[in-house]
């Protein structure tokens, strides 16, 4: 039986120095990572970009149901979560709710890649 090759262990002249901060904190990445798990659902994707072409620049609630065969307490959840996550705006006139995307929103998470 042939025995295996066995690493020496480092030591600590062996390592390395740090090069210096990482790009984002415990807390940034918290954050950030609320924007990516919003994006990384396909109803709510829809959802954004539906938004996003609508030519008002705001969607109703009301007409944002149909198109993904959804009711409207599960459409009005994935929008609550766009809210929450900073891509999406709300507002609330009469009976009915009206999104639109948050200025810049998009710039902002295509940023987050680029400065990671």
């Amino acid at each position: 039986m042939t025995a295996l090759p066995t690493l020496d262990p480092t030591t600590a002249q062996d390592c390395c120095e740090p090069t210096g901060q990482p790009a984002l904190d415990a807390e940034q990445a918290k954050q950030k990572a609320l924007v990516f798990k919003a994006l990384a659902d396909p109803n709510r994707l829809r959802l954004l970009s539906m938004v996003k072409a609508e030519s008002s620049g705001e969607s109703c609630v009301c007409d944002l149901t149909e198109p993904l065969g959804l009711g409207q307490p599960t459409v009005s959840h994935h929008l609550k979560i766009l809210v929450d996550a900073g891509l999406l705006h709300r507002e609330k006139r009469g009976t009915w709710a009206y999104y639109s995307l948050v200025p810049g929103a998009l710039d902002d998470v295509a940023g987050i890649l680029a400065k990671l």
